[in-house]
């Protein structure tokens, strides 16, 4: 397939491409037991030393899923074997377009593969609890940016010029498919679309490690049925029944392990926990916590204090789910009876217990249980709200407005997946579901 890109573009990739094959062997080889995907090899030198980074291997000790092992045991497994399977997903996708005569070169491949390897590396220990309580104001992909032009500045040996004269560094190009700001849109959408590789390894992992077939998908069908027709990826027409069992088992396994209410629970209550670790940091109370959790507990901490060099970014580098895990073991004997209560509750699997709401709790029924709570605890009203909450969860299984699963025919014509399925239930997963929880201490 011939690409419209101006010529200045393809003589930066042919520059590019010659530089990664000046060294046609690379000096780092790695092979990786997957228990998903089987063995998967690192053949470049410049992964090799991304995989080395101690921003990517701190990954290893982070839990893809947080506390949904409270409900499947098995789901253990990490964010470094996401982020391994993903690159290894890349690689296939890669590999299959070129089969389809899609021109991507070398140097293309590898910071595509550089750029899904990174895209998870800003996630915190529970990320999203660690987003609503300790810092606020950035997300983790912010931190996923931030992280990658740190890596990007460790790991450049020699600096190169450019056509334009401004200086290159190895993850230029891998930082620019990630934002989106690459010429060929195609790469990012394998990274970050509705049916990129990320969900794909996610969906594949997180289904057999939690022990839920609904999860499975036919992740090689569908990598075998990609195609690019301009600038876009689409499904060829013969992979539309396996779109549609990947938008299907997406929602299943939204509902049925995502967003498990006791899944849920364990996060409502470890928010409660870390907020009034928080609370009592700011009263000048003693909180024990490692170096860089304290940080976060007696500093006000906002997307501001975030650079590639700053004191925020160094603590939250070394943050990992063991941070928390020993506090909340100290905690358990604190002093203090809302943060040693809370504390040994999640550690001794005391969660909280939820119950759906038909209609938002009325602000009665929301004094009610602070009085309950006070009175219990001997606790002040506003003490009392850490012992409940109540929590909107929401999902849509495919948005037929963004970026869209595109299915091509052989006239060449292309439909949204959401019209060109004969499922009578597809277009009703585009619609957003949310239920409205109180979760409560009991």
């Amino acid at each position: 397939m011939r690409s419209n890109m101006p010529a200045c573009v393809h003589l930066q990739r042919f520059a590019r491409g010659l530089a990664k094959t000046n060294n046609t062997m690379p000096s780092k080889q790695k092979i990786i037991n997957d228990p998903v995907f089987g063995f998967v090899r690192i053949n470049d030198d410049m992964l090799f030393d991304i995989l080395e980074h101690p921003l990517v291997q701190r990954l290893g000790r982070i839990k893809q899923l947080g506390v949904s092992n409270f409900v499947y045991p098995g789901a253990v497994h990490t964010r470094l074997l996401h982020s391994i399977g993903a690159m290894h997903l890349m690689h296939e996708a890669i590999h299959n377009l070129r089969e389809k005569g899609i021109d991507i070169s070398r140097s293309e491949e590898i910071s595509s593969m550089a750029a899904i390897l990174l895209h998870d590396v800003g996630h915190g220990p529970f990320s999203h609890v660690l987003e609503n309580t300790l810092v606020s104001g950035i997300t983790h992909e912010d931190i996923s940016l931030l992280m990658m032009q740190r890596i990007n500045l460790d790991i450049t040996q020699s600096e190169q010029m450019n056509l334009q004269g401004e200086i290159e560094r190895p993850l230029d190009e891998a930082i620019a498919i990630f934002q989106d700001r690459y010429p060929r849109h195609f790469l990012h959408q394998l990274i970050s679309s509705q049916l990129d590789v990320d969900r794909m390894d996610y969906l594949c992992r997180d289904s057999f490690f939690c022990g839920v077939a609904e999860g499975s998908i036919a992740s090689q069908r569908i990598l075998k049925m990609l195609n690019v027709q301009d600038d876009r990826l689409v499904i060829d027409h013969k992979g539309i029944y396996s779109a549609e069992k990947f938008v299907v088992a997406r929602r299943l396994m939204y509902w049925q392990v995502y967003l498990h209410k006791t899944s849920v629970a364990a996060e409502q209550l470890l928010i409660s926990i870390l907020r009034r670790a928080k609370e009592l940091a700011v009263q000048g109370k003693d909180v024990f916590g490692t170096p860089a959790l304290r940080f976060f507990l007696y500093n006000n901490v906002t997307g501001a204090d975030f650079t590639v060099d700053s004191e925020a970014f160094r603590h939250y580098a070394h943050l990992d789910d063991t941070d928390i895990h020993s506090a909340m073991k100290v905690w358990a004997d604190s002093d203090d009876v809302i943060l040693s209560t809370l504390s040994r509750a999640y550690t001794d699997r005391q969660l909280f217990k939820g119950r759906e709401l038909q209609e938002p709790l009325s602000e009665a029924e929301r004094q009610q249980l602070r009085e309950q709570y006070a009175e219990r605890f001997g606790i002040s009203l506003q003490e009392a709200e850490h012992f409940f909450s109540e929590h909107v969860i929401q999902s849509r299984a495919y948005s037929a407005s963004d970026d869209s699963i595109d299915i091509l025919y052989p006239d060449g014509s292309i439909r949204n997946i959401a019209d060109a399925s004969d499922m009578w239930n597809l277009k009703e997963l585009t619609t957003k579901v949310q239920h409205d929880y109180l979760y409560y201490f009991k």
